[in-house]
């Protein structure tokens, strides 16, 4: 079983895309938790779960173009990479990874993480390409 732990704030734009992903991607293969703003709180239930492949995914700023994707190395994550949560996601993935058999971060670079925007097509468009990679048992690079 793979599981996937989407992280952000919904209500704030593609700082949303985490969660809002975890809810929509579905696949016999794949189990979604929307952790929100605290996937900490999470930690016991992945433990519990000990997933072959954990992806997290997150919104982060790259300076990149709205809706990159990028496999980011945990080691060189900062917590103000990703600043809607308490520790860095980094230290989660390492603090999980003696319980998956992989864990992968993603971040997606935001166009907009204002409160009451929707997300951007930019966002949308890579969470559609993201799904069919998952589905099809593929990780983009």
């Amino acid at each position: 079983m793979n599981l996937l732990l989407g992280i952000g704030n919904p209500r704030h734009g593609d700082d949303g895309l985490g969660p809002l992903f975890a809810r929509a991607f579905r696949h016999p293969d794949w189990r979604g938790i929307n952790a929100a703003t605290a996937p900490e709180n999470f930690t016991g239930l992945v433990r519990r779960l000990r997933p072959e492949l954990l992806v997290l995914l997150d919104a982060a700023d790259m300076g990149l173009p709205p809706g990159t994707l990028r496999r980011l190395d945990p080691g060189k994550i900062r917590g103000r990479d990703f600043g809607t949560h308490a520790p860095s996601i980094g230290q989660l993935a390492d603090y999980l990874s003696d319980c998956a058999g992989r864990v992968v971060v993603f971040g997606i670079q935001p166009a907009t993480v204002r409160p009451g925007d929707r997300l951007s097509p930019p966002v949308r468009a890579t969470l559609k390409t993201l799904g069919r990679a998952l589905a099809s048992g593929q990780l983009p690079p």
